[in-house]
């Protein structure tokens, strides 16, 4: 029973407590609550000075006068008659709507009045709080939608090769209906997040969240919370206040689930409720969340053969695949090679300040006998790679000189007589370093940034194979 204890005496380090007419005062003046005193016959013997203001009396006309004369409806008469608070009640008086609360005094044991209080807002703060609130929200949001926004659009998807124009025109349709589960497959490297950022682009969410998860990426036990969010106190280590998750995070928008072959068998049961229900439980927490969020998923993996392996809930695999998008490697539309070159050098110069404008003929083509295991990222970097290397010879155009490396990857390296990994890869390695070494006429700084790797590194693999140009 929730009781206010009326006594004497002093609080903690010995202050005394403050004195009746103190705390009539700061109640008298006090106008963001009404408050009032009764004793256990109902009389009022305390009012403040807003509780007058709302019911329009002067102090002399209600002190002493029985409070159900004064406010008929009140629930203090019900209180100083049951001896239980009444908390929290939603309360009206002459049309301003309050919490209310009434609870009853007790002194030496015994029930000697009612102490009500009413919490209450004039009408306009209350829309001030509710405008305030609103840009507060529409901020927020906002926020969201920046932090967590798509980057891509569908006109950045280069390419005129039959393949790629099919798969394009199929995401495309995909993006229209906005309910759809995606998976996209492919190598790594051929630009499988750059779809999903598009379809979300040209879809009717565009507005709303696009939140990329990478699911190699979080620890398995993170992986619920990271996904689902949790609440304060759910497990060690958890947040103050809890987590939202991306789940909660993407509403109205799309979920990106990149490489989800990598997700646990147990992750992939709770990803299977989701997709089943459309709602979630946050860690700790049992109430159901629902959310309206489009699910895109990526793999790299052949999840079929995971399927046989059972590595992959077959059942998830069927709720992912409502659409594939299968996106083709570099190789299989090598004809695009000159656009995505035309397409990437103005970005890389802009990201290192070069001034490259073109590539010859001649370097085109070696680039085109290549494989690209690593698709349009090793692309990317290749091109990165070259553009620095032109730009310190201060030219305008990449050849054969700047990307003479790639002539490595392309060309047979001589059969190594080697029995094991382990001399086969040092026979390898020794040609290459004497190949790069040779081509930079042993400009040592220049090898090691074509080569990518550390020049105190490549010193000691120089002494390592007794590659000095005068042992050569």
């Amino acid at each position: 029973m929730f009781t206010i204890a009326v006594q004497t005496g002093t609080w903690g380090g010995g202050n005394a407590l403050p004195t009746e007419s103190s705390v009539r005062d700061i109640l008298f003046e006090t106008n963001a609550i009404c408050a009032l005193i009764i004793d256990k016959k109902g009389i009022v013997k305390f009012i403040n000075k807003t509780y007058l203001d709302i019911i329009g009396k002067r102090e002399e006309e209600v002190l002493g006068h029985s409070i159900g004369d004064i406010t008929p409806e009140t629930r203090s008469l019900i209180v100083i008659k049951t001896g239980k608070a009444i908390i929290g009640y939603n309360w009206n008086l002459n049309s301003y709507n309050m919490i209310a609360s009434s609870v009853p005094l007790i002194k030496n044991g015994e029930l000697v009045g009612c102490f009500a209080y009413s919490i209450f807002m004039d009408i306009w703060d209350a829309q001030d709080l509710v405008d305030n609130f609103m840009i507060e929200l529409k901020m927020y949001r906002d926020e969201v939608r920046h932090v967590y926004s798509a980057r891509h659009t569908f006109p950045e998807i280069i390419g005129q090769a039959e393949n790629i124009q099919e798969i394009k025109a199929l995401a495309q349709k995909a993006a229209l209906h906005p309910s759809i589960t995606v998976l996209i497959s492919g190598e790594s490297g051929t630009g499988k997040e750059l779809f999903a950022h598009a379809i979300h682009s040209a879809s009717i969410r565009s507005k709303m969240p696009f939140i990329r998860v990478n699911c190699a990426a979080i620890p398995e036990n993170l992986l619920e919370a990271e996904l689902f969010g949790y609440e304060e106190g759910s497990f060690t280590g958890a947040r103050k206040g809890g987590s939202t998750g991306k789940f909660e995070l993407a509403n109205g928008g799309t979920i990106f689930l990149d490489e989800i072959g990598e997700m646990s068998l147990t992750m992939q049961s709770k990803l299977l409720v989701f997709l089943q229900e459309r709602e979630f439980e946050k860690l700790g927490n049992h109430h159901p969340i629902r959310v309206n969020v489009r699910v895109i998923a990526a793999t790299n993996k052949d999840l079929e053969e995971m399927i046989r392996q059972q590595k992959f809930r077959e059942d998830l695999y069927y709720r992912l695949n409502v659409l594939n998008l299968e996106i083709p490697p570099l190789r299989d539309r090598i004809e695009d090679l000159p656009l995505l070159v035309d397409h990437l050098i103005p970005q890389i110069n802009k990201d290192l300040k070069t001034r490259v404008t073109d590539m010859s003929d001649e370097a085109m083509h070696l680039l085109s006998k290549y494989n690209w295991p690593g698709n349009i990222r090793e692309l990317f970097n290749v091109l990165q790679r070259s553009m620095l290397l032109a730009d310190l010879d201060n030219h305008r155009t990449i050849t054969t000189k700047q990307i003479f490396f790639m002539k490595i990857k392309c060309d047979t390296i001589k059969p190594s007589t080697s029995n094991t990994l382990k001399e086969l890869i040092r026979d390898y390695e020794k040609q290459i370093l004497a190949k790069v070494l040779e081509e930079t006429n042993y400009n040592k700084t220049k090898t090691a940034a074509i080569l990518d790797m550390d020049l105190s590194w490549l010193y000691k693999k120089i002494k390592q194979y007794g590659l000095t140009r005068e042992d050569m």
